[in-house]
């Protein structure tokens, strides 16, 4: 009897471990599209319902054969312009043209903004080959630079900044400077930053929308508590996924689509974000 029972637990703990390896081979290919809306005072009504796509920390991985599923996603939703926000690459195994292909086709659906993450300043070499292909194919980089984007002659300002790894000074005062630099207070301004944890940065230079990655959605996520670790946020990460507001500033955190240091990601669906624009 005693025998039969413990064949009995061991059947059931075999069945639990197969069914948590079964959820997680699910979920790291089981793309989700999370959507947001974001009010301002400094929208003008003309731009309502404007859409932005984002897709961060692609790290060469696919979702579906060449990407056809987060293609898809993309088309969807139908978003008026797509923004990057960095590790469109991954520095330990790298390939370029994963992310151009995707690339290619993400053009095809809406204008496409890009800004770097860390593990592009760690193979210089192999961002410099990303930048050259990216922008021969009509992606918009902005590395430290703003353009103006002009809907229903309404106007909204876009600022990318570099990741703090491409310079040696400290990451707060390096994205502080850059922001104050490009920022010019007028207008409803959107930033494209790798950095999440950086966001008290963004709340004391006004920005009014900033997307960024770099979380992972804490790679391992559970129930009540979220993410359990992020890149220069540790254990617990405090800005792992989702929307964060303070004062007039939004910030946008995507869990991203591939991994790095850890190969799996476990209840943390890859994700696609899509942000509208609405009057306050």
């Amino acid at each position: 009897m005693k025998l039969s029972k413990i064949k009995t637990a061991l059947v059931i703990i075999l069945a639990v471990i197969v069914a948590l390896i079964a959820f997680t081979l699910w979920g790291n290919k089981a793309l989700v599209t999370d959507t947001y809306i974001v009010e301002s005072e400094n929208l003008g009504t003309a731009i309502n319902g404007y859409k932005i796509a984002q897709v961060s920390d692609l790290h060469n991985d696919e979702i579906g054969k060449d990407n056809k599923k987060l293609i898809d996603a993309l088309k969807k939703s139908e978003p008026d312009i797509i923004v990057i926000t960095g590790d469109l690459i991954d520095s330990r195994n790298t390939d370029v043209d994963v992310a151009v292909e995707f690339m290619e086709q993400a053009v095809k659906i809406a204008p496409c903004y890009y800004s770097n993450g860390n593990h592009e300043a760690r193979v210089p070499d192999d961002y410099n080959t990303l930048k050259a292909k990216l922008s021969s194919i009509g992606v918009t980089i902005l590395e430290n630079e703003k353009t103006t984007l002009t809907i229903n002659n309404e106007s909204i300002n876009l600022i990318g900044i570099s990741d703090p790894d491409f310079y040696t000074d400290d990451a707060i005062v390096v994205t502080d400077n850059t922001i104050k630099q490009l920022h010019a207070n007028e207008g409803f301004t959107v930033l494209l930053s790798h950095r999440p944890e950086l966001f008290d940065v963004y709340v004391n230079n006004n920005i009014d929308l900033a997307f960024t990655g770099h979380a992972h959605g804490g790679q391992f996520r559970l129930p009540f508590i979220g993410g359990l670790y992020a890149p220069h946020q540790g254990a617990f990460p405090e800005y792992d996924n989702g929307m964060y507001t303070k004062d007039d500033t939004n910030m946008i955190v995507s869990r991203g689509i591939g991994n790095s240091i850890f190969p799996f990601r476990f209840n943390n669906r890859p994700q696609l974000v899509i942000a509208t624009l609405k009057a306050k």
